[in-house]
This record gives structure tokens, sequence and C-alpha cells, in this order.
């Protein structure tokens, strides 16, 4: 039997759960991605803290993408075999841990070596997004799922400010430990929260007759005329964005002449806008108007805007456009996970959430090596690269949402 042929399996009603279940866990959310963000920009000055060259500090970033493309079709499939709690609990430990072995890193190749592992550790978004699939009837997923990016997204405006309040650059690798301490501790929080206010929203199973093999899984998976076009959606648009945020300061600066300060406060108004849309607006839209539609409008967003950075007279203008595509980008992506979660096996939501992640995660290692390559012969590539990518996942988001709709029509004429 093909894997276009697999029977769709109706998604299941969300088990009895606490009320605010799915808003818990989005506050657990939110206190991770705040010692995330402490960290992700002082990286750059933590490796060359040990005499580290440019490569080396690339490797220092990337290193955290490759973990967590093996984590998270590992952790999301043992979340669906075990829980998601025991799982949460784990990763977020290990997490905490790596912050704290970083604080301590003897050299760049063990700092290398614990970003790795901590990306591999951190590599739980699938968990976290099968817990809210599991919590929250299918219609209004989208909308949690876009709270979930609200909380992120927060988190990463948060982080930075602490981290840069708390590092001491001119004290080598000892001057970072403060910031990483303060990550780890709230990494350790996050831990005693899951504990002590988060409900397993799974009855553990005892039979795995129903599973295919890991690789068997994933064929499946990216061969299901729904979840495939999802999943390669994912990357080409995390291969897009990621890449265009690599680049984005120096582009800026070569462009019209920007400087931190600039950069800075042209993200600060992204991520406002990004937290404004997705907490007001995604869920009633998608409910409104439903996933895919809006899917494919959010994406057409993105691409205008890119399309027109590159004529960006700078200033109010290149804002602007940042803040109409990440508008753009938040009213789509909450939707790629509900369409997921309707179109997979309710016993595999962890791990097909996974997989969709995993090719964000591989985006996130080969968007900004495109990205830097390009901008380095065309100024403007990065942009015209990220419009010609996205174009291709409207056609995606499209296609998948027919097709959804039809094997929802299906199995509501043929009945249960």
């Amino acid at each position: 039997m093909a894997a276009s042929d697999l029977p769709t399996v109706p998604p299941e009603d969300p088990p009895t759960a606490p009320r605010f279940a799915a808003a818990s866990l989005i506050g657990v959310v939110f206190i991770n991605m705040v010692g995330f963000g402490i960290i992700v920009p002082l990286l750059p000055f933590y490796a060359r803290s040990f005499g580290a060259p440019a490569w080396q500090m690339a490797l220092i970033f990337s290193a955290y993408s490759v973990g967590a493309f093996f984590g998270e079709p590992f952790w999301g499939r043992l979340s669906d075999r075990y829980g998601r709690k025991p799982v949460l609990i784990s990763t977020i430990t290990a997490n905490g841990l790596c912050y704290l072995f970083l604080a301590f890193a003897p050299s760049i190749g063990a700092a290398f070596v614990i970003r790795l592992l901590g990306g591999l550790a951190a590599g739980n978004g699938a968990v976290i997004q099968g817990y809210i699939a599991d919590v929250t009837p299918v219609e209004k997923r989208a909308r949690q799922l876009g709270y979930q990016g609200a909380a992120w997204n927060v988190g990463l405006i948060v982080g930075p400010s602490i981290g840069g309040l708390f590092a001491h650059t001119g004290m080598g690798p000892a001057g970072f430990r403060i910031p990483l301490f303060i990550a780890s501790g709230l990494a350790f929080l996050c831990v005693a929260a899951v504990i002590t206010v988060i409900r397993e929203s799974r009855v553990r199973e005892t039979s795995f007759s129903h599973r295919a093999s890991r690789w068997a899984a994933a064929g499946e998976a990216l061969g299901h005329p729904v979840i495939g076009r999802l999943i390669l959606l994912t990357f080409l648009v995390g291969f897009a964005f990621t890449g265009i945020e690599s680049v984005f300061g120096l582009w800026a600066q070569a462009r019209f002449d920007w400087t931190p300060r600039d950069i800075g406060f042209s993200f600060a108004c992204v991520g406002v806008c990004a937290f404004l849309t997705q907490t007001l607006a995604t869920g009633r839209l998608s409910e409104r108007f439903g996933e895919g539609p809006m899917l494919a409008v959010g994406m057409a967003m993105a691409v205008v805007s890119m399309l027109l950075q590159t004529v960006s007279t700078g200033g109010v203008m290149t804002t602007v456009l940042m803040c109409f595509s990440a508008v753009g980008t938040s009213v789509a992506f909450p939707n790629v996970g509900a369409l997921i979660s309707r179109a997979a096996d309710p016993h595999r939501q962890g791990q097909i959430m996974g997989l969709n992640n995993a090719g964000g995660a591989l985006a996130r290692v080969l968007g900004p090596l495109s990205a830097g390559l390009i901008f380095a012969r065309v100024i403007d590539g990065p942009f015209l690269l990220g419009a010609a990518v996205v174009a291709p996942a409207i056609v995606l988001a499209l296609s998948a949402s027919r097709r959804a709709r039809r094997d929802a029509a299906s199995r509501d004429t043929v009945g249960p």
C-alpha cells in the first residue's frame, strides 16, 4: 500500500483535562524561552572569549539546531508512548544542566558538544504541541498554538535584555556565567512548574502493535498527502526566514548604515507585532476562514514583504515591511500544527509533530548558510531567495488544505 493510500485517522476528542491545562503549559514555554533568549545573543561574544574564529562561532550556533533535528522526532515519539509529562521533565532538566555545564566549558570544542546536547534535549517542541493537541478541541488548536508562539516571541524579547544586563564580556568565559546560571535556574523553575501544575494528557500505552518502525513511520508521514506537504512547507519557510534573520543586521548596515540600536529596535517592533497577531488575530481568523486559507494568506504576505524589501528606502519602510512579514508568518504558522494534528493518527501526534519540527531545525542549519553565501555576492539575494522559496509554499498550503477537506468529507460520508 502506498503511503498516500494510508487511511487518515480521524482525530479523537481530547481527554478530560484541567480547564487551563494548555494555558499552564504555555506559561512554562514563556519561562523556558526567556532562558533561551538570554543565551542566544551572547553566543558570538561567548565564542569570541575563547578566541574562536568566525567559522567556529557559526558551529556554536548550528550545533543547537543539529541537536534539535534529531531530538524532535525522538522525544515526540517517546511522549506518544510514555506520556508528555515525564518527557517534558526529562528534557527541560537536561537543558538546564547543559546551561550549567556551558558556564564551566573549558574550551570551544567542549562548548560545541554541550550546545549539541542542549539542542538534542531542547528538541521537545513536538511534546508541547502534542500536549496542546491532546487537551484542545480541533477547531481551537490554531488559537492555542498561536498563544504558544506568542509566549515564544515574548520570551525572546525579554531574555536578551536580561542576558545583556548581566554579561561581562571583558572577563573572558567567566563573564558569561551569571547569564548562564540564570538560564539554568529558569529551566529548573520550569521543571518545578511541570511537576506541580501540569497534568498528564495521555494514558500510558501498553500495546504498540499499531506502531510502525521509526523509519517506516517517517516514510509514511513524508508520503502522506497532507502531512508530507506541510513538513515540506515548514522546511521551505524556515529556510527562507532563518536565512534572512541571520544576515539582516549585515544587510541593514550595508544598505542603510544602520547601527545595532537600529537593528534592535526593528526586531523589537517585529516581536511586538508577532505577539499581538498571535494573541488577538490568529485563532479568530483561522476559526472563521479556515486553517488552510489563512496559512496561504500568511505566506503570500511574507512573499510580498520580501520582494518589497529589495526596494526599501530604509528607516520606517524597512521596519514596516519586517512587521508585515511577521504578521504574515504569525497568521500562518500555528495553522501548520493545527492541520497536522487533524491529519495525524492521534496515537502518533508527538512523533509527527516532531518530524515537522525536525524539518524546521534542518532549515535553521541550511538557511543561514545559504543566505550567507548569496549575500556575499548579491546584497539583496537573501530576500529574493526567500521569496522564491516561500512562493511554492503557498501552493503546498492550498493543496494540503484541499486534501484535508476531502478526507474530512469522506470520513463524514462513511461515518464511524
